[in-house]
């Protein structure tokens, strides 16, 4: 099974138990339920996920099911952060994938809870892998948990918005690159390695799709993008382009990428591993601006 199908089974599985598939029909809320499944299809590129059982597999996959776990568990969590940045409060975006928004295809007050539910469903799906190695489902629990919330992980990304003074780096780390370092990291620890080797890689891969997201945010329209574009400048939010202009910010993000294959700790899969990145990298690289 290719990784994109196992993360489509996994997700599908995941999806159905926070709706309730066990529970009698009628007894839980039907628009939430719904709200859940619109909130993580089409999948999008399903990045994290990826690079998470792409490290499982380089280390040897010994306890697929929870790397399975682990890789759902961050896609949740990423899917999470997209409706709550979309809401009115944070970016009031009207499209996401090429559809609207959480918030007004279901209400406001449904996207939040949204959110909150998928975050749990992320945990749920951790606590679910006990059954296989509770040491490492406690130490995935806890690596998760450090790179969502505060002070290192999204939300501490997110807060950095409200800031008069931007360490740009810091908001990029905790921002993108979070996520990324948990992915590295975690698919590591399911396989039974250790994690602190991966996170400079996953430093690396995300702290260059922060940079290629802004380059996109200011050179692509909305079209090509299928979400709202020039949300960097409209929400005056820190960015790479703004900082470097874009020739540098491109320059930038080719220097990232260069160590990141450098970076990759050796495993059974090392070679494999690093033809993903560069991979990746081709894909991230802007190529020519739809707008200026």
């Amino acid at each position: 099974m290719d990784l994109s199908h196992r993360i489509d089974k996994a997700m599908s599985a995941a999806i159905s138990r926070a709706q309730g598939a066990s529970v009698p029909e009628g007894a839980v809320p039907g628009r939430l339920a719904a709200a859940l499944h619109y909130a993580v299809t089409p999948g999008g590129a399903r990045i994290r996920p990826t690079i998470c059982l792409s490290v499982a597999k380089a280390c040897g996959d010994d306890r697929p099911a929870m790397a399975d776990s682990a890789a759902i568990a961050l896609e949740l969590i990423h899917c999470a952060s997209l409706v709550h940045d979309d809401l009115p409060a944070f970016d009031n975006a009207d499209f996401r994938r090429g559809k609207p928004t959480v918030h007004l295809a279901f209400s406001e007050p449904l996207a939040v809870l949204t959110g909150d539910s998928l975050i749990i469903a992320a945990f749920d799906e951790l606590g679910r892998a006990a059954d296989q190695d509770a040491a490492r489902a406690l130490k995935l629990v806890r690596l998760l948990a450090r790179h969502t919330g505060m002070p290192h992980g999204i939300c501490a990304g997110q807060g950095w918005e409200s800031e008069a003074q931007v360490d740009l780096r810091a908001y990029h780390m905790s921002k993108t690159a979070a996520l990324f370092v948990a992915a590295t990291q975690m698919g590591a620890l399911a396989a039974g390695q250790e994690p602190e080797p991966w996170e400079e890689l996953g430093a690396r891969i995300g702290e260059a799709f922060q940079v290629a997201d802004d380059l996109r945010d200011a050179l692509y329209d909305e079209a090509a993008l299928g979400k709202p574009a020039g949300q960097d400048a409209a929400n005056a939010r820190p960015s790479a382009v703004e900082e470097l202009g874009v020739q540098g910010a491109i320059k930038h993000l080719q220097d990232i990428l260069s160590g990141a294959i450098a970076s990759i700790p050796s495993c059974p899969g090392e070679g494999q591993l690093a033809q993903l990145v560069r991979l990746y990298a081709e894909r991230m690289t802007p190529v020519a601006p739809v707008r200026v």
